[in-house]
């Protein structure tokens, strides 16, 4: 059983998003287009909310649910989904981690995830899966901009902010709202097969995308740290040529052990992640914005191996370089 587990202040996109990807596969499963994939269906799904009554979504509109949470009922092997909340800044999260529903949903989640159950959440949803304890010590995932408030929360956590979907023990994380589509995915796929998430992706015309981070911005990122600031404004002032963490700690005129520090709580990286996604960043740029050859773009931000950059471009934009270049100058 899949159930989405809805909170006042559920995103209305995502949780309809979440309905249509598991109905789709659904779908495709009783039809046998998945060659080598029993018809019968593991992909029954519910929407519940804590007490069984409606809830008012982000933008005010009543929610209508199939009833209660009820750990009576859960098993090991069912999914509780919670999908992303209306709450898009750090004091937004500040509020919604105050409230007494979602201080109950936590603990019915955490016991949840005690008798076996898968628990994941994308978007701002994710604070109250780290909030409740379920991602202490493991790998996880949120929607980009939240990234800064989610380390200094819960620095315990591993955060992987390029990261579209991660799974770890039994828990999974999705970045920004419409990475919800790429979690779904991601449970069909544990639920039932990769083969039938492959084909429900195609039928909805679903990208199968790993990595959000060709939709971050490095200025949405930074954060109000003036030593951050001062190394980038290094890094770029340096694209050509490579650069050491001291010279960097130099920059930022504090210790190399100090910086790092900084660098992981202000933008959940290190700053040799830091310096390659500035340069990625102006890599962008330069590919939309000139008809330098890969290899020049490459050269110009610092790397003299051209294959080097493009696995590099590849890790933090999430495509090749050439698929950066506007449409009709595809060359390099």
């Amino acid at each position: 059983m899949i159930l989405h587990v809805v909170l006042d202040g559920v995103a209305e996109g995502p949780l309809g998003v979440g309905l249509d990807v598991i109905n789709t596969a659904t779908r495709l499963l009783e039809s046998g287009l998945v060659p080598g994939v029993p018809r019968a269906n593991p992909l029954r799904q519910r929407v519940v909310s804590l007490d069984g009554r409606p809830v008012r979504s982000g933008t005010g509109r009543s929610v209508c649910v199939d009833g209660a949470l009820s750990l009576r009922s859960v098993k090991a092997g069912d999914v509780l989904l919670v999908p992303g909340l209306s709450a898009a800044s750090e004091r937004a999260i500040e509020q919604l981690l105050s409230r007494a529903d979602t201080a109950r949903g936590m603990e019915l989640l955490a016991r949840a995830a005690a008798k076996g159950a898968t628990v994941a959440a994308s978007c701002s949803a994710t604070f109250v899966l780290a909030a409740a304890g379920l991602l202490e010590g493991r790998n996880a995932t949120t929607t980009w901009w939240l990234v800064p408030a989610f380390v200094r929360r819960f620095p315990q956590v591993t955060v992987r902010a390029d990261r579209m979907v991660i799974e770890s023990d039994g828990v999974l994380t999705a970045g920004s709202a419409f990475a919800h589509a790429d979690l779904m995915l991601a449970i069909v796929a544990r639920v039932a097969s990769p083969s039938l998430a492959h084909l429900a992706a195609r039928y909805l015309v679903l990208d199968e995308r790993v990595s959000q981070s060709r939709y971050m911005v490095m200025e949405h990122l930074r954060v109000s740290d003036p030593a951050l600031s001062a190394v980038e404004r290094f890094i770029t002032a340096n694209l050509g040529r490579q650069l050491t963490l001291e010279e960097l700690a130099r920059a930022a005129a504090t210790s190399s052990r100090t910086l790092a520090r900084r660098v992981q709580a202000g933008l959940g990286m290190t700053p040799l992640e830091f310096v390659q996604r500035v340069r990625v960043a102006h890599a962008s740029h330069l590919l939309e914005t000139t008809r330098d050859s890969v290899d020049d773009v490459a050269a110009r931000v610092g790397y003299a191996d051209a294959a080097a950059f493009r696995r590099v471009y590849r890790r933090y934009a999430g495509e090749s370089p050439r698929g950066r270049r506007p449409r009709g100058s595809r060359q390099g």
